[in-house]
């Protein structure tokens, strides 16, 4: 490690250097030998040999202490500056940052080395880490190596940065497990720092050759900048980690800092505990979106979750649901879901409206143990058949712990409960991992449906994961459905079933109950099971060394449905509003029911 990516907190002194400091350091450790080292030379000159082995010990002390200021500040594996000397090195930087400059960090992480290093053995994935370091090492230095196919847009993003970044030092430094660090001192504004922050993924992504296998790597990374985004070094650090986090979740490769992703911030925090208040208080609500086939049946509805803040209006789902996965409340969150949805169910089932209900689960949920038998207890609790309650999961938490998670999901077959996988196509999916997936149901994400009438590239991807998902056994479901054309074309290509706006809105419970009155298909009623599936009488949640279920907040009544008045028969087009409360009921256009569904 040179002093171009190294910086003096990780070397010891060096040369002429480190020559002056032994020997002043030989000095005052030599200083009480001085006059009795005088007073043998005088009187007893052939003893001074002895005095070389407490110099020896000095010496030999010296260099133990400085090999250890060395170790606590260096990784062992690559050499690089460790975790506390980046920090140093930007207390340094901050403490010299000019008017008009900052101080920029870049956290890289790679994607799926979890993986990787399983499969070629932690011998192997410690090589690459060595590989990648020296990769970042000499792309700081000279632009890339000689050769890359990055190396020109590597050295146009420095030729860009400002004459005061060119003369500092930038350091690269090991984090711990495969995240590194990038401390640019005096870059100017954050743009600069993320177009740096590409190039070195780019450079990252140029194969690599190890034992045999070329190896293409991906990454991502967070960037933050003082004094834009953080005071101190300390929080520098920590928000380019939140940085970090936002680009794995939104696959964005960079992100910068943003206040409203940090769960630290006054509004987060303030959030975070209205939510937590809410799933005490039944405030966090389950709408209830239908999916219909095209001859009119009703093949299920998703349950979605809706919230109004008391005084501050609407929370995006978006936004609540990420808060309660990044802090820990998604397992609560999760249970307060379950059991209002099974809850509905068994209401519905006593109605007699045979429907099944899907139900959203994070990765986290899945990879949470005991899961299965949380679920299995509220079936239980309520008295509703498995097959009635589908969850709809990505494949992303195949990305963390396979193993678990095809675990999990077995047992939850095995029980009887229906599974759906949701946003395919929108950067997870593989074909090697929905063949592992125990699923029934492929949800095509609406980024794709809702474009397809204008883009035939999004035409044909949906298309071909309809001939795939058909050729696999799974029934094909269409989310985001909004007009006539994106209908028949759906039809065409031989969709089951859709869900959108054309279809209906995502409905409270007392509405739903209303339409799924007006809208019942005749369907055979399906055999009321005491327990689930393979689920004994006697089974109660957490016995087999479960843990026991969440004791789910106690939820606001669900109040008996309107009723709603006949509706007349179809004629052509007519729309027709029904009074059922705040519902409002469309007849089908001229093509009939079989053509246009529910609406």
């Amino acid at each position: 490690m040179d002093g171009t990516t190294g910086g003096a907190p990780t070397r010891p002194p060096q040369g002429v250097a480190g020559a002056v400091l032994l020997l002043g350091v030989l000095l005052a450790g030599a200083a009480p030998l001085i006059p009795l080292a005088v007073l043998v030379y005088r009187y007893e000159p052939e003893l001074l040999p002895l005095f070389a082995v407490p110099l020896a010990v000095l010496v030999a002390a010296w260099r133990i202490a400085r090999d250890r200021a060395r170790d606590q500040l260096t990784d062992p594996l690559t050499d690089l500056p460790n975790r506390q000397a980046l920090l140093l090195a930007a207390q340094e930087a901050i403490a010299e940052c000019e008017q008009g400059y900052s101080v920029g960090l870049i956290l890289l992480d790679l994607d799926r080395f979890r993986s990787l290093n399983d499969t070629l053995g932690h011998t192997a994935g410690d090589r690459l880490l060595v590989h990648i370091a020296r990769r970042l090492h000499r792309a700081l230095r000279s632009g890339g190596p000689a050769g890359s196919a990055t190396r020109e847009s590597i050295d146009d993003v420095f030729a860009g940065l400002p004459r005061h970044y060119r003369r500092g030092r930038p350091m690269v430094a090991r984090m711990g497990g495969d995240e590194f660090a990038v401390l640019l001192p005096g870059i100017n504004c954050p743009d600069s720092l993320e177009r740096v922050a590409k190039a070195l993924i780019a450079e990252l992504a140029a194969p690599i050759r190890l034992d045999g296998l070329l190896l293409v790597l991906e990454a991502c990374g967070g960037v933050c900048v003082y004094p834009q985004h953080a005071q101190d070094a300390e929080s520098l650090l920590r928000r380019a980690d939140v940085a970090m986090g936002h680009a794995q979740r939104g696959r964005s490769g960079v992100a910068q800092y943003d206040e409203t992703q940090d769960a630290d911030t006054p509004y987060r925090i303030e959030l975070l505990g209205d939510l937590r208040r809410a799933l005490e208080t039944g405030e966090v609500q389950l709408h209830y979106q239908p999916k219909v086939a095209f001859d009119g049946r009703v093949v299920g509805l998703e349950a979605l979750l809706r919230w109004e803040r008391p005084g501050q209006g609407k929370v995006s789902p978006d936004e609540f649901v990420g808060l309660a996965e990044s802090s820990g409340l998604m397992p609560r969150l999760t249970d307060y879901v379950l059991e209002a949805a099974v809850g509905q169910l068994a209401y519905w089932r006593d109605q007699g409206l045979q429907v099944q209900v899907a139900v959203n689960v994070s990765p986290r949920d899945v990879l949470n143990p005991g899961f299965a038998q949380r679920v299995a207890g509220h079936l239980v609790r309520h008295q509703v058949p498995a097959h009635a309650l589908q969850l709809e999961i990505t494949e992303r938490l195949l990305l963390d712990d396979s193993r678990r998670a095809a675990d999990t999901l077995a047992e939850l077959r095995g029980y009887g409960v229906g599974m759906s996988l949701d946003d395919f196509g929108t950067g997870h999916s593989s074909l090697v991992r929905l063949r592992s997936l125990p699923v029934g149901e492929l949800k095509i994400d609406r980024s794709f449906v809702s474009r397809m009438v204008a883009d035939d590239h999004d035409a044909a991807v949906v298309r071909c994961s309809v001939e795939l998902a058909h050729s696999l056994g799974l029934t094909v479901v269409a989310e985001g459905v909004e007009d006539d054309e994106t209908w028949e074309r759906l039809h065409c290509m031989g969709v089951d079933a859709v869900q959108g706006w054309l279809v209906s809105a995502a409905l409270p419970a007392e509405q739903a109950t209303a339409w799924l009155r007006v809208h019942r298909t005749g369907a055979p009623p399906v055999e009321r099971l005491g327990v689930p599936p393979q689920l004994h009488a006697g089974f109660q949640p957490g016995q087999g060394g479960a843990r026991p279920p969440v004791r789910p907040p106690t939820l606001p009544p669900v109040r008996p449905p309107v009723r709603p008045p006949a509706i007349p028969p179809v004629r052509p087009p007519v729309t027709q509003v029904v009074p059922t409360g705040h519902l409002e009921v469309k007849a089908p256009g001229p093509q009939g029911w079989a053509r246009s569904g529910p609406q």
